[in-house]
């Protein structure tokens, strides 16, 4: 203790022994013990003076632990000291984290808090802004009506049905609006009874004038399919009642079994039909409620379940529903209800009508078409005329086709009479262009005009078809010499220009009236053979031959992507045309031949083995030779040159090897061998020099007889 505490507690001490003054036969010396303390205080005649004892004990104690007793004091100072210090650490500590969490903390929660007030606002927002919307949907459907816009009408209140059970279900403001849309929809259903028998009425009762315009177009259609959609949704009915039928039966049969069970193991059978009962009843009951997927929900806020359940049958009794494809209920009267004999009949007959119509717009058509072909008016029109007739017709065909779902012939057979005649006349017109530019043809090379060539290099880029005319002024070009087809050179007369020409208007015509496809066919097959057989028997007219023979497999694989594929033997006539084509090039050049042969008879019969080298006989084959060559490189592509060279000179080694045996000239290496190899040298040259000829294989070595 420190001295001011000593002396206060001292102070006290001496208080205390005035107020209580210790009696005489008290004993202080018992106060040196500690055992005889115990007896002491059991003997305190007072107890007032309890506490001095207690006091001296405690004193006497203290002096026994005087040390511990002063340690422990100056713990618990130490340890208060220590405590006002945490407190005040403690209380340093509160002051930053409250600054911290003003400063970082308190800002960020409350943008949370706002975000989250504000997604609340927003979802609040909407829903106000949707109850809005649902508000206005008596006076919109109003409006709907007035329009007389009953589909646009019916979406919406099935629309609003929708929202009212789902996203505003609860809503204690829109319990009485489930009703009233039922309501407007059996309103909206008499009106559009009343406005159908109306406009049937109307329609039916129309004036047949030219001038009359009919409202609505989509009328039978509308017909045809309520009455298959009340079809189907009787169907659907019958199906549904009688799966109850089918589930009764199969618990009867259940029920059969477990009697039979049941009285076997001598258990209760009351006990049985309570248990079984039970579950069947309630599937029943789960059956049915599903089983009306379009019935209208009692809904909580509306109206009650029993008053739900009331209105619900009373419908029932007096209409039935009916779902068209347009998902709109329609409500039809007990008393206006048709069987299904009487509605199938109904189908039926709307089909039949349609039908009707079809064939009456089309005879009508047919008896306009014929009145126009008299004094043969459609035979006058050009291709481009009657092509946009030919395609007004088809058009108008596939479309009543597409309208009743039935193709009409009448029309179609009439449009396909006059597309022969068309063809006829075509075809006639084209044959006699060509056959006076065949009698007029001096079979002379022509020039190519710049236009005839850009035509045989859009063949050649896989079009199929005449140029379109370019409008303006275009720049000129100079005709060039030859033709140039994919890079052959062909020598050409004017008629065979004009030619591909023809056969180009024939193959775009297939492609704007594809109903004469087989018959222009027959006619682009009978125009080629009479070119064929009209071609001068001169090397222009093999020339010519050989450019159409060229274009025919493209005309072929034009048409056959045109044909069905039952008529593909129709093709057979470009193959027989290609065979005859290539038959008369091949008798051209026979005939070419021919006139060789005959001049290396004559010359090579007097042929003589002597000097001079070369000799005079030689000399004039060559000279012969080269006039050959000069008439007809130009006018005949490289390779048949070559092969025809190849023909003209197996025809040159059998004369001189006929000469050579009768002069009885062998290959042995003497004088007479030497001069005959000079003369086979000349020719060689003279002949490998002639331009395209350089590689042509001669193979002179068969001149000589070969030693047995």
């Amino acid at each position: 203790f420190n001295c001011e505490e000593r002396r206060e507690r001292e102070k006290i001490h001496e208080r205390c022994k005035k107020i209580c003054p210790p009696k005489d036969t008290f004993d202080r010396t018992l106060l040196h013990t500690h055992d005889k303390s115990r007896t002491d205080l059991e003997q305190v005649p007072k107890l007032s003076h309890y506490l001095d004892i207690v006091e001296v004990n405690i004193a006497h104690q203290i002096s026994l632990r005087s040390e511990a007793f002063f340690h422990a004091m100056t713990s618990q100072h130490e340890l208060q000291d220590y405590l006002k210090k945490t407190s005040q650490a403690v209380k340093m500590l509160r002051d930053k984290i409250a600054q911290i969490d003003k400063v970082m903390c308190e800002g960020s929660l409350h943008i949370l808090r706002l975000a989250l007030t504000r997604n609340n606002c927003v979802k609040v927002y909407n829903k106000l802004k949707l109850m809005a919307t649902v508000h206005q949907t008596q006076p919109t459907v109003q409006v709907l009506l007035s329009t007389s816009e009953f589909v646009g009408a019916l979406d919406l209140i099935a629309t609003t049905q929708e929202v009212l059970q789902q996203e505003l279900q609860g809503i204690h403001s829109f319990r009485h609006l489930g009703s009233q849309l039922c309501e407007l929809e059996k309103l909206i259903d008499k009106m559009m009874i009343a406005e159908f028998s109306t406009y049937s009425h109307s329609d039916l009762n129309r004036p047949l004038e030219d001038d009359c315009q009919i409202l609505e177009e989509a009328t039978l259609n509308i017909i045809h399919s309520v009455v298959l959609s009340v079809l189907d949704k009787n169907q659907r009915t019958r199906e549904l009642e009688e799966i109850p039928q089918q589930k009764n039966a199969a618990k009867d049969n259940s029920l059969d079994t477990e009697v039979a069970y049941l009285i076997h193991e001598g258990m209760f059978i009351s006990d049985a039909f309570s248990e079984s009962e039970l579950t069947p009843i309630a599937i029943d009951t789960t059956s049915q409620r599903n089983a009306s997927p379009n019935s209208e929900p009692c809904s909580s806020d509306s109206v009650s379940e029993p008053e739900c359940a009331t209105d619900s049958s009373s419908s029932k009794e007096q209409t039935s529903s009916s779902v068209t494809p347009g998902a709109v209920d329609i409500m039809v009267n007990e008393d206006m209800k048709l069987t299904d004999l009487e509605l199938g009949k109904l189908a039926n007959n709307v089909q039949e009508l349609l039908y009707s119509a079809s064939d009456i717009c089309h005879d009508r058509a047919v008896k306009f078409l014929m009145s126009r072909a008299k004094d043969g008016f459609l035979e006058k029109l050009n291709s481009t005329e009657f092509i946009t007739l030919s395609r007004l017709m088809e058009t108008f065909i596939l479309e009543t086709e597409q309208i009743c779902g039935r193709k009409s012939m009448s029309l179609l057979g009439a449009l396909q009479s006059q597309a022969n005649k068309f063809v006829n006349r075509f075809h006639e017109e084209r044959k006699t262009k060509l056959s006076l530019l065949l009698d007029n043809e001096r079979w002379k090379q022509a020039d190519v005009p710049a236009e005839f060539q850009d035509l045989v290099d859009s063949i050649a880029d896989g079009k199929i078809a005449l140029p379109e005319k370019k409008s303006g002024a275009t720049e000129e070009r100079k005709p060039a010499e030859v033709l140039i087809v994919e890079g052959q050179q062909y020598a050409v007369v004017g008629t065979v220009l004009l030619l591909i020409r023809i056969i180009l208007e024939y193959c775009q015509c297939v492609d704007n009236i594809p109903s004469v496809t087989t018959d222009m066919l027959t006619r682009l097959s009978d125009l080629l053979k009479y070119f064929n057989s009209r071609s001068c028997q001169l090397v222009l007219g093999a020339g010519a031959l050989q450019l159409i023979v060229h274009y025919i497999p493209v005309i072929r694989a034009h048409f056959e992507a045109r044909l069905q594929p039952k008529q593909y033997s129709m093709l057979r006539h470009f193959d027989h045309i290609t065979k005859d084509y290539h038959d008369h090039i091949a008798e051209i050049s026979a005939k070419l031949v021919a006139i060789m042969d005959s001049l290396f008879d004559k010359l090579l019969s007097k042929y003589e083995v002597k000097a001079p080298v070369p000799s005079a006989c030689f000399r004039n084959i060559c000279k012969q030779m080269a006039k050959m060559h000069e008439a007809i490189f130009d006018l005949l592509p490289e390779e048949q040159t070559q092969m025809l060279f190849l023909r003209i000179n197996a025809s040159y080694k059998l004369h001189l090897k006929k000469q050579l045996s009768h002069l009885n000239v062998i290959n042995d290496g003497g004088p007479q061998n030497g001069l005959v190899t000079a003369d086979v040298a000349f020719y060689t040259g003279n002949l490998q020099a002639l331009k395209g000829l350089k590689d042509l294989d001669l193979n002179m070595a068969e001149i000589w007889e070969q030693k047995r």
